[in-house]
């Protein structure tokens, strides 16, 4: 059980003056008063420092609801020089200094990576009771970019010389978090409605709290830094392969045989599918109204059979997703229970005028109940597949000041707001696994914290517009989300709300039309590919027939998501095992190349293939930014290009342009309809010269957890430019099913050869048993 004296706020209180302060150190880290502040300093890894403060003779002891590492044991060594302690670990050096109280931290070459500058703690009545708003300053080089701090639909990508009041709605997804293209980040661990604010000279940020927590990561680049918040926070899990096909919803299916017409339709035009999914009302309304919202039963005049239409949705090799929210409608037996014992927050939430209100996720009890109405009514019952988590900011309507000051299990609602997401993800993921093992959690969720990537949450980019300028602002924002170390992440494709082209011609509209299939292609480099929206049907067919130009750029781009498949799997079991990123901003993979410091709408997926999405429309090419020091293939016509220019890429309204690095290995999965249909035991591996390059396959039982066990297998491949050799070495691993023997197509990438969304052609082909062997294209 968590106690609410633990939320808090992140942030540094040193003063500059001239009172000398008493420093005590200790085995890992130091403690000292400066004016009116207490300081504790203590690495939690040698990369690792946490800073930690509160007012003099004011102790508070912190229990977080992010951080779930502690510390390792770490060699500091300390050294004083005239007025200053020196803690230097292994990857650090943190100089303190005694005369004006200030913390910096350094690489251990000597440069400044940041500074302290004031932390100041202003008392506060919250709810009736005192606490302090906590503002701390850094102090960071003019020129340096940062990144990070959430999902903001502004099209910022860094994030200097901004102002952000951080708190979650839809839409707008914050963590009081950033990270440096220096290499180090900072996680202030506070969860209240709070502010980030930059200018010139110092960065800040300003909560409510009791004390100040920040965790200094120093990393060397993005990567590094994204390993040590998920060392901090939770690594991500693997999600199964079905959760990388293509998914379909709509607002909303609203009888149980018309989401099965859907897939039927799908099936029939022999488009990809692995899920469909149900939003909103599949529940009985009571009297008309929506006072039995979220009930989680069933109507029995459209629903007359859950469990048979969950198992006709299996039978056509698909899976459902369905929809649960944390506001409950005053007539459910959950809100019921909820209210008897005080585990009902006060204030409404969607829908409006409902008296639906939602549920006290901070309270352990609560998550319980919770779980317990939704394994019987649904999980257990039916057999779901994944979980849709609207609303997880949660709504709020009608919004009163007062609302904030409603009490939870852990404080006021303003005090702990931003973790209603990260609190009600962990409730139904610890609870699903716990019940089974045989399928993995998938949840999408409409809002997200530092720490969700642990339960295997997707967080969509909410409620957006379908405008040619909200799919611009996804990209960014999409980028800026992950690098707080929370890999999955997707929009609607096309837009949710559509109303404006409802009104001119629906799917049918050319207009509309292209923006869906700009967005779509988008969407297919996301890591869940999900199509959704009201007023305008997404259906494939709803666009017209195959030959026209709409229809079949869709059916492109899902073909295109399912002959990656391997590609997407193996990038999976990096982001899980390796702690990669899908969605990689330039600055991850090119940190050196000052161009790509503000680069917001061109990103590579995985380790190997860079988009640039469309996002203007009736253009005829796009400019890209091939960032230097690599050489780039047009992924469409196999052309070599070197780095460090802009091109612009023809973009017909089926080309979204792409380019891999050289040296990249490209597999390249089977044509299929679903995502388990075939075997990988007749794989495609493409091969793009120009620089050696190094690429795991892996493949497990495709879902449950017995990855976690070592049930699983890698085969490592690598490729010798100058040698024009490939090799692949030893299978390592088992598991059940896995194959013994298969055969591999591999083909050398040339300008107008094997490339694009063609077979091979041409190439050699590789009978593979598990046993190191050698390719030559001498």
């Amino acid at each position: 059980m968590i106690n609410l004296k633990g939320v808090c706020v992140a942030v540094l209180l040193l003063s500059f003056s001239t009172t000398h302060a008493q420093v005590n150190s200790n085995k890992q880290g130091a403690s000292f008063k400066f004016n009116s502040t207490d300081v504790e300093i203590q690495f939690y890894s040698p990369s690792i420092v946490r800073v930690f403060k509160t007012p003099v003779n004011k102790p508070y002891k912190k229990s977080s609801l992010v951080i779930i590492k502690t510390p390792d044991k770490t060699n500091v060594t300390q050294q004083r020089e005239g007025s200053n302690l020196i803690l230097r670990s292994l990857a650090l050096k943190v100089v303190v200094n005694e005369t004006n109280g200030s913390v910096v931290f350094y690489d251990l070459s000597g440069k400044q990576l940041l500074k302290d500058s004031t932390t100041t703690f202003t008392p506060k009545e919250e709810a009736g009771s005192p606490s302090y708003n906590v503002k701390a300053s850094f102090v960071l080089d003019a020129d340096e970019p940062v990144y990070g701090v959430g999902q903001v639909m502004d099209n910022k990508f860094n994030r200097r010389n901004s102002k952000y009041v951080m708190k979650n709605e839809n839409t707008f997804t914050y963590s009081p978090y950033f990270m440096s293209v220096k290499g180090y980040g900072v996680y202030w661990d506070n969860y209240s409605i709070s502010e980030y604010a930059d200018s010139p000279g110092n960065l800040s940020f300003q909560s409510l709290g009791h004390c100040a927590d920040y965790y200094f990561m120093y990393g060397k680049n993005a990567d590094g830094v994204i390993k040590q918040i998920r060392s901090l926070s939770g690594k991500a899990p693997m999600l199964p392969l079905w959760a990388y096909g293509f998914f379909q919803s709509k607002e909303r299916y609203t009888k149980q045989e018309e989401s099965l017409e859907v897939l039927q339709k799908y099936r029939s035009l022999k488009i990809p599918i692995d899920v469909i999914i149900q939003d909103w009302r599949y529940w009985p309304e009571f009297n008309g109204t929506d006072s039995a919202w979220n009930s989680q039963r069933f109507d029995t005049d459209r629903f007359p059979n859950p469990k048979k239409w969950v198992d006709d949705i299996h039978k056509l090799n698909a899976r459902l997703m369905i929809v649960t929210w944390p506001g409950f409608g005053p007539k459910t037996d959950q809100r019921k229970e909820l209210d008897s014992k005080k585990m009902i927050l006060n204030f409404d939430t969607w829908p409006p005028k409902s008296g639906a209100r939602p549920y006290d996720v901070f309270n352990p009890e609560a998550l319980n109940i919770y779980w317990k109405y939704l394994n019987e009514r649904i999980f257990s019952y039916i057999g779901n597949d994944g979980w849709w988590l609207d609303s997880t900011e949660p709504d709020h309507i009608n919004v009163k000041d007062a609302d904030f000051d409603v009490p939870t299990h852990l404080g006021s609602y303003r005090s702990v707001k931003n973790a209603f997401s990260l609190m009600h993800n962990g409730g139904i993921a610890t609870h699903q696994k716990a019940a089974s093992k045989d399928k993995r959690v998938v949840l999408l969720t409409r809002s997200g914290f530092v720490g969700q990537q642990r339960y295997g949450s997707n967080t969509w980019s909410g409620d957006v517009g379908s405008t040619w300028e909200m799919l611009e602002k996804q990209i960014p924002a999409a980028l800026n989300y992950t690098l707080m170390g929370i890999p999955n992440w997707n929009s609607d494709i096309g837009g949710f709300f559509a109303g404006r082209w409802n009104k001119e011609g629906g799917a049918k509209n050319p207009k509309y039309q292209e923006l869906y299939l700009r967005w779509m292609q988008f969407g297919t480099f996301c890591p869940m590919m999900r199509s959704h929206g009201t007023e305008v049907p997404r259906e494939i067919y709803n666009f017209g027939n195959r030959g026209d130009w709409c229809f079949d750029g869709q059916e492109k781009m899902i073909n295109m998501r399912y002959r990656l498949l391997p590609y997407i799997y193996s990038t999976s079991w990096d982001v899980s095992h390796n702690d990669g990123t899908f969605m990689r901003p330039l600055i991850m993979d090119f940190a050196a190349d000052a161009k790509t410091h503000e680069i917001g709408n061109q990103y590579l997926f995985g380790r190997s293939v860079m988009v640039a999405p469309v996002t203007k429309p009736e253009v005829s090419s796009w400019p890209v930014y091939l960032p230097a020091s690599t050489t780039w293939i047009d992924f469409w016509t196999g052309e070599q290009l070197a780095g460090g220019q802009t091109v612009n890429k023809e973009v017909p309204k089926d080309i979204i342009p792409m380019y891999v690095k050289a040296g990249s290995i490209l597999p390249w999965g089977p044509a299929v309809q679903y995502s388990g249909e075939k075997k990988w035991d007749d794989l495609d591996l493409r091969i793009y010269p120009g620089a050696n390059g190094r690429f795991t396959l892996y493949e497990d039982e495709k879902d449950n957890y017995n990855y976690e066990k070592g049930s699983y297998s890698t085969i490592d491949i690598s490729w010798n430019d100058a040698k024009k050799e490939l090799t692949l070495y030893t299978q390592k691993g088992t598991y059940p099913g896995m194959l013994v023997s298969r055969k591999f197509n591999v083909c050398l990438v040339k300008p107008g050869l094997n490339i694009g969304m063609q077979a091979n052609t041409a190439g050699k082909v590789v009978n593979y048993n598990g046993r190191q062997v050698t390719i030559s294209f001498n």
